[in-house]
């Protein structure tokens, strides 16, 4: 069930590899935006925005172990690439040790700092004791989401992404029933939008275990796998964790932009929601390609065939930057259109809002579709310190957004905060890529 990218067109290789995360991520989108349709639709807008606001926490939280489960299987790959099986076993026991400490330590800080992080974000009265339900669940369930994410990253760093896919499909099936069963009949309000998001994302855990104890006989681990020198730990640390740090950097810039529209009203909570709901399904494309290019260059790098990373990358640049107009062009001309799905056409303060987020944003699309492609290749490449302070940039540019443009344009302000960020981070991104691949050829 493995697959090597170091051998045959780099494009076709690249875009068959990433049309599976790009339907994972339409399924994984569509679960998480079944939490929000059916909330904003059944319980109201203010639960909405109670759902809604806590995006930039649980970014924070998970966005740092779904970088740290991304940076650890990089390495995997590489020793994939290089046709190491002993090596690979003994890297993928490393991460699995690795994240099961980080599972035990977010876990337990996360839900007690989850109140105090709202109440700074000046969370409005109307909508704090659902958000704090809802996130307290979700971050009770952070094993569950660190170990879909540490399996499956270690199956596609193998070459692997369709199994991942069908696994989070089934989940994602599962999900949308579970979030009718909890809110619809037994009433459990925003809390059992998250209660099903966990059992979800815990079930895709455990078929990943299944599988990879079936069919992937490299990643069958044995007590001897599990004696790891330090060595080993600190090079998957080196990788893994500025991933990590650099998601959560990423994140303080979303808080940041959060505290900002709590501040203009539930109104623009909710219209910003229901936009990066929207969003999330026009950039996924962008997302994957980039999620590919990781895998893509890591494999490469540990074959050492650098002239075909060089070659993957070009061609990754015409596919995503065609999918980023294409998507930016819908969001701009059938944004309203598209939030009124979340809202109900009634709401047209919320619509107003959200046309305006769909119109600013989209017009950027294709310097997030650089971005992904510059950052996950650099990343591939073992190369972290460069993406780090590209979302140190990113930070820098969402807090301009959020201080000073959202004080001096209003919600206007705040949409502009993700498209400097995007284009902030390119800068770095771009120069180290160019200099990288020429050191390296």
């Amino acid at each position: 069930m493995t697959k090597t990218l170091t051998e045959g067109n780099p494009a076709k290789l690249i875009l068959f590899f990433s049309l599976p995360l790009i339907i994972g991520n339409i399924f994984q989108q569509f679960y998480s935006m079944a939490d929000t349709l059916i909330v904003g639709r059944t319980i109201g807008v203010n639960a909405l925005a109670a759902v809604g606001c806590t995006g930039s926490i649980t970014f924070l939280i998970l966005g740092f172990v779904q970088g740290l489960t991304s940076g650890l299987s990089i390495i995997t790959s590489q020793k994939f690439g290089a046709n190491n099986e002993d090596a690979v076993r003994k890297s993928f026991a490393a991460s699995i040790l690795i994240s099961s400490a980080v599972a035990i330590i977010t876990t337990v800080f996360s839900v007690l700092l989850t109140r105090p992080l709202l109440e700074l974000l000046q969370t409005p009265a109307e909508i704090i004791d659902d958000a704090t339900a809802y996130l307290v669940i979700i971050f009770l369930g952070i094993p569950a989401t660190i170990l879909f994410n540490l399996l499956s990253n270690a199956v596609r760093a193998l070459g692997d992404s369709k199994t991942p896919l069908y696994f989070l499909i089934f989940a994602c099936c599962v999900n949308i029933v579970l979030d009718l069963v909890f809110i619809l009949y037994l009433h459990l309000g925003v809390a059992g939008a998250g209660i099903a998001t966990i059992l979800s994302q815990l079930l895709s855990g455990i078929l990943c275990i299944f599988f990879i104890i079936k069919k992937v006989p490299i990643l069958r681990l044995k007590k001897a796998d599990f004696q790891i020198h330090y060595e080993v730990i600190a090079s998957h640390l080196s990788i893994a964790l500025p991933m990590a740090f650099q998601m959560s950097i990423i994140a303080i810039g979303s808080l940041m932009l959060q505290f900002a529209l709590n501040g203009l009203g539930a109104a623009s909570v909710a219209a910003y929601t229901a936009s990066q709901k929207i969003e999330s399904i026009a950039t996924m494309p962008l997302g994957s390609f980039g999620t590919a290019m990781a895998t893509y260059a890591a494999q490469n790098y540990g074959a050492g065939k650098i002239s075909r990373i060089r070659k993957g990358v070009f061609q990754c640049i015409l596919m995503s930057g065609s999918f980023s107009i294409l998507s930016g062009a819908i969001n701009v001309v059938a944004g309203s259109q598209l939030t009124s799905i979340f809202v109900g056409s009634q709401e047209t303060e919320v619509l107003s809002l959200s046309h305006t987020y769909l119109v600013i944003s989209g017009c950027f699309y294709f310097a997030l579709a650089l971005l992904f492609i510059y950052r996950f290749t650099l990343q591939g490449l073992g190369k972290s310190f460069i993406p780090t302070v590209a979302g140190v940039m990113e930070l820098i540019m969402r807090a301009i957004g959020a201080l000073v443009l959202t004080g001096a344009f209003g919600f206007a302000g705040a949409c502009a905060s993700n498209p400097l960020a995007w284009i902030g981070a390119c800068i770095p991104l771009t120069c180290s890529y160019y200099r990288t691949m020429k050191r390296l050829n």
